[in-house]
């Protein structure tokens, strides 16, 4: 059994996964009160199956890249209820999730991931599938805006037009909810690639993560 969280894609979303079935998901858009809300859906949605931490076996979570409080939020939930627990950890790329709801809802397999990363700059992901799961292509990196993408791929997530692409598609409106990370979580967990609370390390791929307001040109 898995519990999944998301709190990356401005959002607060929760799932229970039983083996690879959905009991359940709670997900709250925007991106406010996240750290106030999450422990308390947990709770409801556990109480409402009758489950409690100690039935889960794994907790996947959305590792970024993305929006660094809500990769804090993801991580610091993730870590500190598998500590308490014992419990192995499984990151997620949010990338990969993106990939991963434009296989299951638009049947797209083979896609470029992009998420706005703000200061001029996206995170990208070459993603294609092998076995229903959407499998990285080469690394997960940061592109400058209006860099052009080299083959003709459709692009999905928040920052598919900040590209100058050769894309025959355009979904800029994707939102992976918890149940998504679950499914990749549970796959990560099948190929014996769960870690340690204390290696559920947060991803965010810029290596200045706390530009001031100065670094990053505004007043």
């Amino acid at each position: 059994m898995i519990l999944a969280l998301d709190t990356v894609f401005d959002q607060c979303s929760i799932a229970l996964l039983d083996k690879d079935s959905l009991l359940d998901e709670m997900t709250e858009t925007g991106n406010r009160l996240q750290t106030q809300k999450i422990l308390p859906m947990i709770n409801t949605l556990l109480s409402k199956h009758d489950k409690k931490i100690s039935d889960l076996t794994a907790i996947a979570f959305n590792r970024g890249p993305g929006a660094f409080s809500g990769i804090r939020i993801n991580t610091a939930v993730a870590q500190a209820l598998a500590f308490a627990h014992d419990l192995p950890c499984l990151p997620v790329s949010s990338l990969q999730a993106l990939a991963q709801q434009a296989f299951i809802h638009e049947g797209l397999s083979h896609v470029y991931a992009v998420l706005d990363a703000r200061m001029d700059e996206v995170y990208f992901g070459e993603f294609c599938e092998k076995d229903n799961i959407m499998q990285l292509i080469n690394t997960e990196k940061l592109l400058s805006y209006g860099e052009k993408t080299d083959k003709n791929l459709p692009l999905v997530g928040n920052g598919a037009t900040l590209l100058t692409a050769n894309a025959q598609l355009c979904l800029e409106n994707l939102q992976p909810t918890a149940t998504t990370i679950g499914l990749l979580g549970l796959e990560l967990l099948n190929n014996g690639k769960s870690v340690t609370a204390e290696n559920a390390l947060p991803v965010y791929l810029r290596h200045n993560a706390w530009k001031t307001l100065a670094e990053q040109g505004k007043k």
